[in-house]
């Protein structure tokens, strides 16, 4: 079953998040993710929304998330996001063809 990753980012040191920027689509390739959605400006519809950058991601599975989050070129270059953002991440399960459920 798919999985969602959404992440909400605040951007405190765009220098330093310009550097995660540079090297994401390399890595994220080589693990069978699809970027959905990268939005700076989304239309708030209801609330207050304080970020500055939201990211839509979906994987076949929660392996395939794992494998690509937990990696070590991932994690290496995600010490430029850690200093230069701040992050919620939240992992979501696709809903299958079954429209019982």
């Amino acid at each position: 079953m798919s999985v969602y990753a959404v992440v909400l980012i605040t951007i405190h040191d765009r220098k330093a998040y310009t550097q995660y920027v540079a090297g994401f689509a390399e890595i994220f390739k080589r693990h069978k993710g699809e970027l959905l959605s990268v939005e700076e400006s989304p239309r708030v519809i209801e609330g207050e929304w304080p970020f500055t950058r939201t990211v839509l991601m979906r994987f076949p599975s929660d392996a395939d998330f794992r494998a690509w989050y937990d990696s070590p070129a991932y994690q290496a270059l995600a010490l430029h996001r850690f200093r230069g953002s701040s992050a919620q991440l939240v992992l979501i399960s696709g809903r299958d063809a079954n429209p019982a459920r």
